[in-house]
């Protein structure tokens, strides 16, 4: 039986390595896009399951017969 274990050191370079070339092509313009865009997602996320909370509720209160 092989056993194929990678060491920890390459796992480190391969992250890292990974990680440094992605960071080099990232422009600026690109990460507060996607700052602006998750903030937006977020906002309406959050809004939007307030609003079916609400309406659960009305709905509920008003089939309840007392």
């Amino acid at each position: 039986m092989s056993d194929h274990q990678i060491a920890s050191g390459t796992k480190a370079g391969t992250v890292g390595g990974t990680l440094l070339s992605v960071a080099i092509n990232l422009d600026s313009s690109d990460i507060l896009r996607t700052i602006i865009l998750a903030t937006v997602g977020a906002v309406v996320s959050f809004s939007i399951s307030v609003l079916l909370k609400w309406m659960v509720k009305a709905f509920k209160r008003n089939r309840d017969p007392s």
